[in-house]
């Protein structure tokens, strides 16, 4: 692999059985819109999916036996009426790749460009042989519109063509498996309120019976055919289909481009007719512009999104290839100009039911705030909007301030497994963890008076209500669920105290800054003193015998999980073995404590990071894919860089491989995320968690150079590191900006890479679950 096909995402054979992969790897989206990469016809396919950010419907939980405050409803993504449909017959017999002869196929995602090419030559069952080709894009600059362009061809001989342009709702879903991270399928979600089908213009209208929402798409046509080919239109309450026929000879073309506009809001806001005639405006607006244009003004975001976020390597090619597709789908998965945020598959599928967790404060915003962080606060403001549902959630609980939900699309709790989902109550902290590392990159102090200080004032509250003080004077955490979902109800799990103690005192500070605004939402100075002092008593397990922090207190008293009678087929463990057996053992699914010592680092010495690295490597199945990036981050810290280099790998390939066979459902957000985290805060040793920017790189073998960006105070600062060598540039700032920073204890410009530190042998994996080798050629 040389050359731009480190732009590029190719395949070249029609694998049928891993359609729903290819559909969520080619998933096309802006934000607002995203369409999955499914073939142009529709079929064959793993699974549809033309989404809108936020649109979803409700649907009933039960439960065996029902308990006070658990959640009544869950709200499940579904598609919206879907654009991208174009279907073929030729002489009366519909172009499917599972039937006739597949000379040629070939589906190319352009990273640079952000469009989706496919060029498929195939010859009917009765032996006509025809060339498609299509390009497809869902606009990053106009947040309603995505497109079209259609191209067909014969090549042997004259054939009667017919092409059917679709716009379709309540398109059939395939069932849900037993996977608990599968999605609910709902049968004909959407009810239709007005339907218009105008020659090469049609619109739909639906609503959603329980959510209250109401979409509307529209699409706008232009067809380039000969004279011989005729146009008509049609449409349905579930669909509007324009369709060309006529008799085509070789070297005659078809040309049909389709421009596709969506809206949504709730049912008792825009009026339908007024709803429509938006979508449409939008629709033939596209259109008047035209296809070329699309790509032109797609073309120049992207330009501007990569001079930020595109990250070099050189030595390892797939990596660079894997490291750019991860970036495409972060450039693509949020918008500066929304109301929305981003779901842990983002419009990618429909996995997790299409819910927000906290993956997103985590992995994915702490990357948009240095890239783009205007991503990033759009997404903390969708938070703030739903502080009243987090407000009644506390107050359901019998607790103070706000307790926001677990998983989550419109802002109530969807979760129905309360052990994992309303004892996580880390969540408020991520959250406030992702308001203070925003601010710290941005200074955005008129974000902090809009929305920040609220966000960090409320999930305080939560802290220093819920906990108490012990006899011994120190402020305790007890029945909660950390990032390890197979260590569920604990006493002080150590990361969401140490992230709470984090929430605690930036809400002190923040207070104290905004005095009078932080009086008008109720606080005084003994709040503020409250927080302080719970803070500094803050609880922090530690096995003095063994010389290792505890991810929750009597952590490492536990019985040892059975390594050797596990089975490779046995993984992941939560799908074959009861959670009574994995609650109490020392067997953790994804990073915990190791995740607490990536985001607060400042808590551990160099000494204890690596005894806990080594301690919690050994018992750390990684049946989740968002533990591979936290433990690269801290492997390479202590200096296991082959280690650290082989997870990042894991983490990075974790759809463009499907490591979890569960690309299917749509792409790990967080986990293509955290690879930029484990290339940036792992090789690049960055750290910000005092509030400085400061460096200490290092390289692993496989690796000649590193070299990638990053948004500080509104400059862009470029960091390039080879074996010998740091340097850290200003590229478009003026002489006299300065950006504080510091390399391994200097401030910077060039400096000689740090040695790294010896440490000794690398910890073991349990048996069976190192990541692959990589590190070595």
């Amino acid at each position: 692999m040389v050359g731009d096909e480190t732009w590029r995402i190719r395949r070249t054979v029609a694998d049928l059985d891993r359609l729903g992969e290819t559909e969520s790897i080619f998933a096309l989206g802006n934000g607002w819109v995203g369409w999955r990469g499914v073939l142009d016809e529709g079929a064959p396919c793993g699974m549809p999916g033309s989404y809108v950010n936020g649109f979803h419907e409700r649907r009933e939980l039960s439960y065996p036996e029902e308990g006070y405050a658990f959640p009544q409803a869950s709200d499940t993504v579904v598609s919206a009426p879907n654009a991208a449909l174009i279907r073929l017959w030729v002489d009366d017999e519909p172009l499917d790749l599972r039937t006739g002869t597949v000379r040629d196929h070939e589906r190319v995602l352009d990273l640079r460009a952000g469009v989706l090419r496919r060029e498929t030559e195939w010859i009917s069952p009765a032996g006509r042989r025809v060339l498609v080709r299509s390009t497809r894009l869902v606009s990053l600059p106009r947040r309603p519109v995505a497109a079209v362009r259609y191209e067909v061809e014969p090549l042997d001989a004259p054939v009667e063509l017919r092409v059917c342009s679709d716009l379709l709702a309540n398109e059939t879903v395939p069932e849900s498996s037993d996977d608990p991270r599968a999605a609910s399928v709902l049968t004909d979600p959407l009810t239709g309120e007005a339907y218009r089908a105008d020659g090469l213009d049609g619109v739909l209208v639906h609503r959603t019976e329980r959510s209250g929402q109401r979409v509307a798409v529209a699409v706008s046509h232009l067809v380039e055919a000969p004279d011989t080919v005729a146009v008509t239109g049609d449409g349905t309450p579930d669909r509007v289909r324009v369709t060309v026929a006529g008799r085509l000879h070789p070297g005659q073309r078809l040309r049909l481009t389709k421009f596709a506009a969506y809206e949504c809001t709730t049912v008792d806001g825009t009026p339908v007719d007024e709803l429509a005639d938006l979508v449409m405006a939008e629709a033939d607006a596209a259109r008047a512009d035209g296809f070329d244009a699309l790509l032109v003004d797609q073309r120049a975001a992207l330009d501007a999104a990569w001079q930020v976020a595109d990250v070099q390597l050189d030595g390892d090619p797939e990596l660079q290839q894997a490291v750019r597709f991860a970036m495409f789908h972060l450039i693509q998965a949020g918008r500066p100009d929304g109301d929305r945020t981003i779901s842990a598959k983002g419009l990618t599928g429909n996995g997790y039911d299409g819910h927000v967790l906290w993956d997103t404060e985590t992995y994915v915003l702490p990357v948009l705030t240095y890239l783009a962080p205007a991503v990033a606060r759009s997404a903390l403001s969708w938070r703030h909007a739903h502080l009243p549902q987090a407000r009644e959630r506390a107050a359901e609980l019998r607790l103070t301030g706000a307790t926001f939900p677990w998983r989550t699309i419109g802002g109530r709790e969807c979760s129905g497994y309360w052990p994992a989902g309303t004892a996580a109550l880390h969540v408020n902290a991520d959250i406030a963890d992702a308001v203070l590392r925003y601010l710290a990159a941005t200074d955005d102090q008129r974000f902090l008076a809009e929305a920040g200080l609220e966000l960090l004032v409320e999930t305080a509250r939560l802290w220093h209500g819920f906990g108490h003080w012990s006899d011994s004077g120190a402020f305790h955490l007890h029945g909660v669920t950390g990032p390890d979902e197979y260590a569920a109800l604990v006493d002080d799990n150590l990361f969401t105290n140490l992230m709470a103690r984090r929430n605690l005192r930036g809400a002190a500070d923040a207070a104290e800054r905004l005095s009078e605004l932080a009086g008008r939402l109720g606080v005084d100075s003994a709040e503020v003193v409250g927080w302080r002092a719970a803070a500094d008593a803050m609880f922090i397990p530690y096995d003095s015998g063994r010389g290792v922090h505890q991810q929750a207190a009597g952590f490492t008293e536990q019985p040892e999980w059975d390594f050797a009678a596990t089975d490779e087929d046995d993984y992941p463990l939560l799908l074959h073995y009861p959670y009574l057996e994995l609650y109490r053992k020392q067997v953790v699914k994804q990073a915990d404590l190791v995740l607490a010592m990536q985001l607060d680092p400042g808590e551990f010495t160099a000494d204890e990071k690596a005894r806990n690295l080594a301690y919690y490597e050994a018992r750390t199945v990684r049946d989740s894919s968002l533990s591979a990036a936290p433990q690269a981050v801290l492997a390479a810290e202590v200096g296991h860089l082959d280690l650290a280099y082989d997870l990042f790998a894991e983490s990075v390939f974790q759809d463009l491989e499907d490591l979890g066979d569960k690309t299917a459902d749509g792409l790990h957000l967080a986990s293509l995320a955290g690879a930029w985290l484990a290339l940036v805060q792992g090789f690049g040793g960055m750290r910000d968690d005092r509030g400085v920017l400061s460096f200490d790189p290092r390289l692993p073998g496989r690796l000649d150079r590193l070299a990638f960006n990053l948004r500080w105070r509104g400059d862009r600062l470029r960091v390039t590191l080879s074996p010998t060598e740091a340097r850290y540039e200003l590229p478009d700032a003026s002489a006299d900006v300065e950006v504080e920073l510091w390399h391994h204890g200097e401030a910077p410009v060039t400096r000689p890479m740090p040695q790294v530190p010896d440490p000794g042998p690398e910890p073991p994996s349990p048996p069976g679950r190192r990541p692959t080798r990589r590190s070595a050629d």
